[in-house]
This record gives structure tokens, sequence and C-alpha cells, in this order.
């Protein structure tokens, strides 16, 4: 078995079965996409900390999420760019690369999950007990909260990973468009239902106490909404929470397709097809959602936009175009976020 495993330190990628016409067009979207991802994110995360009065609770807990999607889309989208260039008979990887990709896109799927969770819970603590959310979402509290939303991906993510690493391989072909765990342990000739029972175990786990966590929250929300009557905090926390909630179905039903499609063989490319878009819609629509909405962010944002154009009005001869120019893009991209 030891000359086995050694005998295929270089794996095959099967990667997306494209035409070359579409191959082109696959590639402008996933780079266009991934760029996209990476300066929302990153520009997201420059401004909460450069910005003090954005050193909040909420905001902080929020830097979790673009950490986490820019991880997701970099274990994911260049490697596919490069494989869209490269003839599918030359798509070649190491076994150790594989390992990498494989333990970071199930790290990014999973933590997508414990992230929203903690994210809920200072939502929940925010609407059910304001008074006391100084107190309770101290420094310390968003330490804990923020290691234990990454140690409970990273520890069972370890352990899924590890079970397939033990194994040995007899085969060199990774029949899929990327590495993760399934293609890790069906290149061994060896028993896999260790790994079958922990995989399906772990999966079921996570979503069933992610679904749970996030559902009691907002029951509970939802009653504290109801007895108040106070309309100005009941719209505000409806605001609030749409934003969390629309994250959070965007990211469980971009995840549920692959998972849903894994059981149809007869449907491979449309899951493939699937497993990109989790690595790259949420990602892509997750600053939008929550840098627009979070009124503190939204307000730097307008900050420094008006900054720039009014550099731009100090120019002769460009005055009244650019006045007409800015109050009409104002009222057309604030008017839905006010």
């Amino acid at each position: 078995m030891d000359n086995l495993t050694s005998r295929y330190s270089v794996l095959l990628v099967e990667g997306l079965q494209v035409t070359p016409q579409s191959s082109q067009l696959t590639f402008i979207f996933l780079l266009m996409a991934y760029v996209f991802v990476m300066v929302s994110n990153i520009g997201i995360l420059i401004q909460i900390s450069a910005e003090k009065s954005l050193h909040q609770p909420m905001h902080i807990l929020f830097c979790h999420l673009p950490v986490s999607d820019i991880m997701g889309a970099t274990v994911l989208i260049p490697r596919l760019l490069k494989d869209l260039l490269t003839d599918p008979s030359e798509r070649y990887i190491t076994y150790v690369e594989c390992v990498f990709q494989a333990f970071f896109t199930h790290l990014y799927g999973t933590t997508s999950n414990t992230i929203l969770m903690i994210m809920a819970f200072d939502r929940y603590v925010a609407i059910c007990n304001p008074l006391r959310y100084p107190t309770i979402m101290s420094n310390k509290m968003m330490v804990k909260l923020s290691a234990g939303a990454w140690i409970a991906a990273v520890v069972p993510v370890s352990i899924l990973i590890g079970l397939s690493v033990r194994l040995s391989h007899c085969r060199s072909v990774i029949q899929n468009h990327s590495c993760d765990n399934p293609s890790l342990f069906k290149l061994s000739c060896e028993n896999t239902v260790i790994n079958n029972v922990y995989g399906l175990t772990f999966t079921v786990v996570l979503l069933t106490s992610s679904l749970g966590w996030v559902l009691l929250t907002y029951i509970r929300i939802a009653m504290v909404c109801i007895k108040s009557k106070n309309k100005a905090t009941n719209s505000k926390a409806i605001k609030t929470c749409s934003t969390h909630l629309a994250v959070y179905v965007i990211m469980q039903i971009c995840g549920f397709v692959p998972i849903f499609l894994h059981r149809f063989p007869a449907y491979v490319e449309s899951r493939k097809f699937g497993n990109v878009m989790f690595h790259v819609i949420p990602p892509g629509l997750n600053p939008i959602i929550y840098g627009l909405q979070a009124k503190e962010i939204r307000q730097r944002m307008l900050k420094l936009y008006s900054g720039k154009r009014a550099k731009i009005r100090e120019k002769p001869g460009k005055k009244g175009r650019v006045d007409s120019f800015e109050s009409m893009t104002a009222s057309w991209w604030l008017d839905p976020f006010l």
C-alpha cells in the first residue's frame, strides 16, 4: 500500500466539462467575480478597521464573514481559472495541494454557518436585551464568540480530512472540478464506511444546529417585536434582521443545491456548477447586503464618495455637469436604503 500511495503523489483533476467557446466566457465571468469578491470584501475590512466609529461588536463580528468569503473564493476560483486555460489531460495537482484545497473548502462551508450563528446571537441580544447589550457583548465575549466560531469549524473539518488522509490511494484521478473530502477518500480502495458515516454525521449536525439556532433566535426576536408597541424599534429590528436573514438564506440555498444534486449522478456538471456558485454568490453578495444596509458603513462609503465628487467639482469647466450628475446619482443610489 505504501508503494501505491507514493505512486500517485500527483493527481489529475477532471475539472469542468465545458466547450472551448464556453471556457472563455466562463473564464471571464469567474475572473470578474473573483476581482469583485476580493475588492468588495477587502474594502469592507479596511473600512471597519480604519474607522473608529465602526469598532462596535456588530461590525467587529461581521469582519469574520469577509475573511471567510475571501478564503472560500481564493481556495477555488484561482485554481479553476488556471484549469480553464490548461488542456484537460494536463490539469495536474499534487496530493498535498489537493488536501489543503479540500480542507479550506470544507472550512469555508463550515465557518459560513458558525459565523452567521454568532451574528444571530448578537442580533438577539441587541433586540431582546438592549439595556444589557454593552455588558453582555463585551470585548471578552467577542473574543470567545469569534474563537468559538473558528474552533467549531477547524476541529471537525480537521478530523474529516484526517480520516481521508490516513487512507492509502490506488487511483490518481479527482473526479470533480476541485478537491474535496469525497474526492480524497474515493482515491482509496480501502473501506471508507467511517469516512461516509462521519461526513454525513458532521453535515447533519452542522446544518441542524445552524438552522435550529437561527430559527430559535428569530422566534425570540419575533416574540419581542410582537409584544412591543414601539413601531420605530420594531422597524429597526426588522431591517437589521432582514439583512442577516437574507445572507443566511442565500448561503443555505447555494450550499444545499450541490449537496442535493450529489444524489443524482446524471447531474454531475450541474452539481459542479452549483458548487462553484457557492464560492461565488455568497462572497459577492454579502458585502453588498451588509455594506449598504449597515447605516454606519453606508455613511462612511457616502463620505468617501462625496469627497471624491468634491475634488472632481473643483476642476474648472465641469461644475454644472458634476453637480447635476451627483444629485441624480445620490437619489438613485441612496433612496432604497434610507
